[in-house]
């Protein structure tokens, strides 16, 4: 089996064409993010098409910064390569390694960070190993993703009986659930998560991320802002970032009034809802962990979507 990345040899419109036609696209992975995180991170990226005995089989995106002509150089993948339907099997991913590590060996001065999309299975972890590349942290990332194919009955069988029945309560209450896509509603959406995430001091995407991101997506309309009111006040709000066909939970804020009766609920339930009319087919709910954040997870985990475990970070 045999792998060519070729690198940033097709145009915008067809690289978009491509990334929507994957089967579960992430954020980290999309142009636009590239757009927004290279200026902020002083680096550069590259878009890597991946074929496999001469079939496009994937993508890779890998931002990169170096001094000296390169000598000193750092290299990034988060969250990929990312593969089409019928690949992403451990023997493309060494495919893939072959050619990746022979253009961007090992070597003093270079250094390297590499988030796998792959489940910290036996097959994966040898071919990472067969390569030498270290875990650099034993954390992984996990999130949370619901497949948007499904049809809103089975959306709706697959949440959990407290999720459920707090939705219920959320439907008889007089919510009122509106959809936005102008830097006004940014603006007050940021307002809100700020004072909040500084008063609560929870993690989370910070203030410097957040308008970066709104700077790419905004003007594009592929950022979402689901605003509950009630009486005529904000007493919730999320965020969704689209990319390809699918789309990311990015942040969310909800009042104490709005959290008793299940506002961010309603906002999500309605978020898969608006996603689905819009062509969305992949809903990424975002990081979770046990740690920080266990109750997150629990609310995540409520609309019954499917685990992802990423074995960490290597090197």
């Amino acid at each position: 089996m045999q792998a060519r990345i070729h690198w940033n040899i097709v145009q915008l419109k067809e690289w978009e064409a491509l990334f929507a036609q994957l089967p579960a696209s992430n954020l980290l992975q999309s142009y636009d993010y590239a757009r927004a995180i290279c200026p902020l991170k002083r680096q550069r990226a590259r878009w890597g098409v991946i074929e496999i005995d001469g079939v496009r089989a994937g993508m890779v995106q890998m931002l990169e910064a170096g001094v000296l002509g390169n000598l000193l150089h750092g290299i990034v993948i988060d969250r990929g390569p990312l593969w089409f339907e019928g690949f992403g099997s451990a023997d493309h991913l060494d495919a893939f390694l072959r050619t990746f590590m022979k253009s961007f060996p090992k070597r003093i001065g270079r250094k390297m960070r590499f988030i796998p999309e792959i489940q910290p299975e036996d097959s994966f972890l040898r071919v990472l190993q067969n390569h030498k590349l270290n875990q650099i942290s034993n954390q992984g990332y996990e999130t949370i993703a619901i497949d948007l194919n499904q049809s809103f009955e089975s959306l709706k069988a697959d949440l959990r009986k407290n999720w459920r029945n707090m939705l219920s309560r959320a439907e008889r209450e007089k919510i009122t659930i509106t959809w936005h896509k102008d830097g006004k509603t940014y603006t007050e959406l940021m307002r809100r998560y700020a004072l909040d995430k500084a008063e609560k001091g929870y993690d989370g995407p910070s203030i410097a991320l957040m308008n970066a991101l709104a700077k790419i997506y905004l003007p594009q309309g592929r950022a979402h802002i689901g605003v509950a009111t009630k009486d005529g006040k904000w007493i919730g709000s999320v965020l969704l970032l689209i990319h390809g066909s699918g789309a990311t939970y990015q942040i969310g804020w909800t009042s104490s009034a709005g959290r008793k009766i299940g506002a961010q609920h309603l906002l999500l339930w309605e978020g898969i809802q608006h996603l689905k009319q819009n062509g969305t087919t992949y809903f990424d709910l975002g990081g979770v962990n046990d740690d920080s954040a266990k109750g997150v997870k629990k609310f995540k985990e409520g609309l019954g979507g499917r685990l992802i475990r990423l074995p960490g970070i290597f090197g």
